[in-house]
């Protein structure tokens, strides 16, 4: 029996690696196996070229579990006493301190370099050993054991059949890897498209109403994975049901994309474009890496641009290093000229869909749009591609590309500035009388109901000339497209005031909403009363809610217009009632207020370019009397028109009118607006 301790500088290597891969000690499995499946397939290999003479028999990799240990088998290349002294026991690399030190922070760093993959089972193991017999002829069986500190022992032993068995002695905090349920996940996650056959235990059969084990081997993994295949040997249902076995309980996917590359890179794998319901996030991290097969993570950015990571499937590139920092794969250049070329092939692929099944292409558009708009606000050179195939779609279900849509528009929604109105809303229902409105003019309305509209909608007007986007409940509909300058009437200032203040004395209270009352000519068949928000401020609302930095705006009133239309007979009869009711009441307090006024701006006139001090404090006593008489005055011929407007019954009908309309008319508002609308019938 030999004696000796492990070729590290560093004092003690365990505990080190005890301490810094804790977080993600589940890998030893994957490592353990992936060392398994190589050591077979080397053996293939020298098969195939002659230099192994026996019997291959079969290859299968078994992981096993025992009272307190995992054992990991295989019928590779094996390892001669020598081999193990110059792979296990020498980790002879240079400043093992340094390398340590520089990786601690990085897990995955370590394992796998420098024959480190092995000692990835002294996470989860107090003892390891190696029984191992060359594939070479006339070959020595050896074992190998360590307990986890510098020492190890190696003897020669009796091994019938070539091959390893790496047995791991498992400690106390790690009992969870005994578990069948436990090591069955982890094969599953790490090894389920391994190119050797893997099996743990034996498959299980219901007898007499109990799972029995047969005598079969249960492989775990599918060693020639769909993406291995020729796209001309696979029909539609192998990439769906591929797709049913990666995602379990999922939609079935809108289509797929087949890579395979061997030049500049080796890249093969299916991107499936999947139906994203909701939230974005959600929906991120459903690509599965591999390299030669073996699982290295499901978290692709850097690795494919940020609107890819919506995509579902499996990449496989072997020149992806297994383990590697994320900072690493960032910058890359393999991994960034794999990013490009994916971004093209699926521009290409969404191209070629459009051009030869545009039907298909349109019926699938409301999926499919969240990744091309995410795509075209995010990748510039993806927004290039993709404006030849990116869809309008209107209130009708119409749909269009945006130079068809440009064609579509151009005569009737040029303004008289020369730009381009897009009219769009975002909610058919809730919008109909606006949308109905517009299409009453001989205008055409977008319906951009999607999560990402919004902020799609700023960068469109960026990119297309002399163009601005309008939601139809932005504006009375003359003002939506202004194409004229307007003469139309306006109503005189007493009036408009007397109105204003009428209709904003039975406006219901709503937190965090303020409106803003005018009254406009807009011809007697038009609505009598409208709400409209302005496409600005609500805009920047919005952005808000999916942009950092833009809170301030979140927490602004949402502020509304409440439009009159003076032309209309109810505004007029509202108008001509409330002149007879309480113009004997208003004219001698609008009397006394023209009075205040003449005196205030007769001592403004005579302070005008003089200094603060050198007026006198009597002058500014009286200047501030003057305001508060004038305020006390206003709010007392308010409180004129808000008593009579509360016996009008058609002032606060008219206002839950719009209110309804524009679903703000709740709780018990709504209640009384049907009451009252039972009186008045």
């Amino acid at each position: 029996m030999q004696k000796g301790n492990i070729g590290v500088t560093t004092e003690n290597i365990f505990p080190v690696i005890k301490k810094f891969l804790y977080s993600d000690h589940e890998i030893f499995l994957r490592e353990l196996v992936s060392n398994a499946v190589d050591a077979t397939q080397k053996l293939k290999t020298l098969a195939s070229i002659g230099e192994f003479k026996g019997e291959v028999g079969d290859l299968t990799v078994h992981v096993s579990l025992g009272k307190d240990t995992i054992t990991v088998s295989d019928r590779g290349i094996g390892l001669t006493a020598e081999e193990i002294d110059k792979y296990i026991n020498q980790i002879a690399f240079s400043g093992a301190n340094d390398f340590l030190e520089k990786y601690k922070n990085d897990a995955n760093a370590i394992i796998g370099h420098f024959g480190l993959g092995f000692y990835s089972a002294f996470m989860v193991a107090k003892k390891v050993e190696i029984i191992t017999k060359s594939h070479k002829e006339g070959a020595q069986a050896v074992k190998w054991s360590c307990d986890g500190s510098p020492e190890f022992t190696i003897e020669n032993i009796d091994k019938a059949d070539r091959g390893t068995d790496i047995v791991l002695y498992i400690d106390d905090e790690s009992k969870e890897f005994l578990e069948e349920a436990r090591i069955s996940s982890l094969l599953k996650k790490y090894c389920s498209f391994l190119p050797i056959p893997i099996a743990f235990g034996k498959k299980k059969d219901w007898k007499d109403g109990k799972q029995v084990e047969t005598d079969e081997d249960n492989i775990i993994n599918d060693s020639n994975p769909l993406w291995t295949l020729k796209p001309s040997e696979l029909k539609d249902e192998d990439y769906k049901k591929f797709y049913r076995d990666l995602y379990p309980m999922s939609d079935e996917p809108l289509f797929w994309i087949h890579l395979n590359v061997d030049y500049p890179f080796h890249l093969t794998g299916i991107l499936y474009f999947p139906k994203v319901k909701s939230n974005i996030e959600l929906n991120k991290n459903k690509i599965q890496l591999y390299s030669n097969q073996v699982y290295v993570t499901d978290s692709v950015e850097g690795i494919v641009p940020d609107f890819l990571t919506l995509l579902h499937g499996v990449l496989d590139s072997p020149d992806i290093p297994l383990n590697v920092s994320r900072s690493y794969l960032q910058s890359d250049s393999n991994v960034k000229k794999i990013s490009t070329y994916i971004t093209k092939k699926v521009s290409d692929r969404l191209q070629s869909i459009f051009k030869n099944d545009r039907k298909q292409f349109e019926e699938k558009w409301n999926d499919l749009k969240i990744f091309i708009n995410y795509g075209m606000l995010t990748q510039e050179d993806f927004y290039d591609r993709a404006k030849d195939f990116a869809l309008f779609t209107d209130t009708d279900g119409k749909c269009y590309t945006f130079e068809e849509y440009q064609k579509l528009i151009k005569d009737s929604q040029t303004d008289k500035d020369g730009n381009l109105i897009y009219l769009y809303a975002n909610h058919k229902d809730e919008q109909f009388s606006y949308i109905e409105a517009a299409k009453n003019k001989g205008y055409n309305v977008l319906l951009m109901d999607g999560q990402l509209d919004i902020a799609v909608v700023s960068m469109l007007e960026q990119k297309f000339e002399k163009s601005r986007f309008t939601r139809v409940d932005s504006d009375v509909i003359d003002n939506l497209i202004i194409k004229e300058d307007k003469k139309g009437e306006t109503l005189e200032a007493g009036k408009q005031e007397a109105l204003s203040a009428v209709f904003k004395s039975q406006l219901p209270k709503l937190e965090k909403v303020e409106f803003n009352i005018t009254a406009q000519a807009l011809g007697e068949n038009s609505s009598p009363v409208m709400i409209t928000q302005s496409e600005y401020m609500r805009r920047m609302k919005e952005m808000a809610n999916i942009q950092a930095g833009m809170s301030f705006y979140g927490e602004m009133p949402d502020m509304f217009n409440l439009v009159l239309n003076s032309d209309h007979k109810l505004v007029k009869e509202v108008l001509a009632d409330e002149e007879k009711e309480c113009d004997s009441v208003v004219a001698p307090i609008q009397q006394e207020m023209d009075d205040v006024d003449k005196r205030r701006n007769e001592l403004k006139d005579k302070q005008k370019g003089k200094k603060d001090e050198e007026i006198s404090t009597a002058e500014k006593d009286e200047v501030n009397g003057l305001d508060q008489k004038w305020e006390e005055l206003k709010t007392k011929k308010d409180e004129v028109f808000a008593g009579y407007a509360a016996k009008n019954k058609v002032v606060r009908q008219l206002i839950d009118l719009a209110l309804l309309q524009n679903g703000m008319l709740k709780g018990e508002a709504l209640n009384n607006f049907v009451k009252r609308s039972i009186e008045l019938i």
